[in-house]
């Protein structure tokens, strides 16, 4: 039976995957909401859809229904960073669970009191964490779990992008966690599900557009190096550039991102999907690395 599903944030960059999962799992997107009017993409998946410029607006429109066969069963939460803690809530006094893009919340701490969130309206908080259905990462750590050894890790995650970025709010720290919780939290949310727990931090280099340092992990020590400048792709006719170097051998994930969005709904729709103790570790790491 499909699902009701509504998005907020629909003008954003990572909207599309998030509708274009709701499509091919066979559900509905009722309504949408974003300050920006730019939402266009609607027509590509759901063009009967309501749309809503102003959030109170869409807060009326979803209590209005919330009684009737149109209630809304999830919440996609697309927003900017800082937001995701308080329409992860929204989406709790909705009577919906929520499915929020990375990062789940910008500090460890709110981690602890959506748990209370959750058994509070009995409804579950699903965080993105595309990375671990990704096929390469998968075969993995399968290696990883089959070995009793040590290892040495070299780590590439290069993601470029415009002038914009640093104007955006995903420039400012306050707004997006900077470039080490807002592109980097997939990185190492990976780091620990495939090595293990973080036994100690170094920090080589950082800077708005560049990090670099080694972690030590249950199971591996890695080097690791986190970007948006082009200039550090391996080469400049490269879009982007994810590389694992276990011992040596590397392991190349640039590609096979673009139905990782559908994967994870599937996976939550069938009840196993990532929540918010999986999320937590990276969000711990983050928040130290940006102490230090």
């Amino acid at each position: 039976m499909s699902k009701n599903f509504v998005i907020i944030g629909t003008a954003g960059y990572i909207a599309p995957r998030h509708l274009r999962a709701i499509k091919d799992t066979g559900n509905n997107l009722i309504a949408a909401t974003d300050p920006h009017d730019s939402v266009g993409i609607l027509d590509s998946y759901f063009s009967e859809c309501a749309y809503f410029k102003e959030f109170e607006r869409f807060d009326r429109h979803i209590e209005k229904i919330r009684d009737t066969e149109n209630a809304i069963n999830y919440v996609s939460v697309c927003s900017p960073n800082y937001l995701h803690d308080a329409h992860i809530r929204f989406a709790l006094r909705a009577n919906a669970c929520a499915i929020c893009e990375k990062p789940l919340v910008l500090k460890s701490k709110n981690c602890d009191a959506l748990l209370d969130a959750e058994q509070r309206y009995n409804k579950k908080v699903y965080s993105i964490l595309q990375l671990r259905l990704h096929p390469d990462i998968i075969n993995l750590k399968n290696k990883i779990d089959k070995s009793k050894d040590f290892h040495n890790i070299n780590v590439s995650y290069i993601t470029p992008r415009g002038k914009w970025y640093l104007y955006s709010w995903k420039g400012n720290e306050e707004q997006s966690g900077g470039l080490i919780t807002n592109i980097g939290i997939h990185l190492f949310d990976m780091l620990i599900w495939i090595f293990g727990d973080v036994e100690k931090i170094e920090i080589q280099e950082k800077k708005k557009e560049k990090i670099c340092g080694k972690l030590y992990l249950e199971r591996a020590k890695v080097n690791w190096r986190l970007s948006i400048d082009k200039k550090d792709l391996p080469n400049l006719n490269m879009r982007t550039y994810r590389s694992i170097k276990l011992n040596g051998e590397e392991i190349e994930f640039s590609n096979g991102f673009t139905d990782l969005h559908t994967k994870s709904y599937l996976e939550i729709l069938e009840g196993r999907g990532y929540g918010i103790k999986e999320a937590m570790s990276s969000i711990e790491l983050v928040e130290k690395i940006k102490n230090l």
